[in-house]
């Protein structure tokens, strides 16, 4: 029997080009002014849920994003790897949202779904690192958690996951449905497969479809696989005061660009094993090793 697998993706700004235009006087970060990619571990996430639907035919995968409409991208970029269909969440409310008014957004669409079997997603987002939006979507579920996954396998109702621990792995098994958050360490999202792309290029949302000359259209139309869903507030039935920044206690008031400055390197030729024994127990002292 095959599985109901959504799959949490966030697209992020690239934070290794930011500069001083990256954040809007209201203190949330300028998106428009940073090149935009699909954020590392949510790739790790939806590679988990392609390897389950290839260990589970007539599984289904649904990608749910969200963000600006041009999240869409997120959508497309898995559909080229074997997903299914897709989800954009996206509506000026929503905007300056933080992780608790974000996963309340994304748990209201995730009921408007319907019926699932696991929600999986990237550990964090390089965007905030706060790694607290699985979790809590979790929570307002009413749904069992696994964090750190490695890898996740299905049988007779329960998944059995491989998670990373401080100094090495652990297996848990627990009851569907479940939300499992994957680590970047977990294997690689495979390439985007030329036959998907030359399937599902062209698919669009709504508000990308009214941009598009009618001929294309109408492609859109005969063909119903090309559509991706795009919601807002009033489809997820969300409350005006749980979302975006209303929604949002946490505020952020300043950022701030640090430069490391490397300290001048220190070398200590251990010509005796006395020096060197005393080397390393200033390296375990200091926590550098150990």
């Amino acid at each position: 029997m095959g599985l109901r697998i959504i799959v949490l993706a966030k697209q992020v700004p690239d934070t290794r080009n930011v500069g001083k235009d990256a954040m809007k006087a209201d203190g949330t970060i300028n998106r428009a002014a940073l090149p935009a990619i699909f954020n590392p571990e949510d790739l790790n996430a939806l590679e988990q849920a392609l390897q389950l639907k290839e260990a589970h035919p007539g599984s289904t995968i649904t990608l749910l994003t969200m963000g600006l409409p041009r999240s869409a991208e997120m959508v497309r970029e898995s559909l080229y790897r074997g997903g299914d269909d897709g989800v954009v969440l996206t509506d000026r409310p929503l905007g300056g949202a933080d992780t608790l008014a974000t996963s309340y957004s994304l748990a209201q669409a995730i009921r408007h779904m319907g019926e699932f079997d696991i929600i999986i997603g990237g550990r964090q987002a390089i965007d905030g690192d706060t790694a607290q939006v699985g979790p809590q979507i979790a929570e307002k579920l009413g749904l069992p958690q696994v964090t750190y996954a490695e890898s996740i396998q299905v049988a007779d109702g329960k998944a059995t996951i491989k998670r990373r621990i401080e100094r090495g792995f652990e297996t848990v098994e627990c009851p569907l449905p479940l939300v499992v958050t994957v680590n970047g360490s977990a294997d690689a999202c495979r390439p985007r497969n030329a036959r998907l792309i030359q399937k599902y290029k062209y698919a669009v949302t709504p508000s990308e479809k009214a941009a598009l000359p009618a001929d294309r259209q109408a492609l859109v139309d005969a063909r119903p696989y090309l559509n991706i869903k795009e919601w807002g507030v009033k489809e997820i039935e969300a409350d005006p005061e749980q979302i975006g920044m209303a929604g949002s206690p946490t505020k952020v008031k300043t950022i701030v660009n640090v430069a490391f400055q490397a300290k001048e390197a220190r070398r200590i030729d251990a010509a005796a094993d006395a020096e060197l024994e005393g080397l390393v127990k200033e390296l375990i002292a200091d926590h550098i090793i150990g």
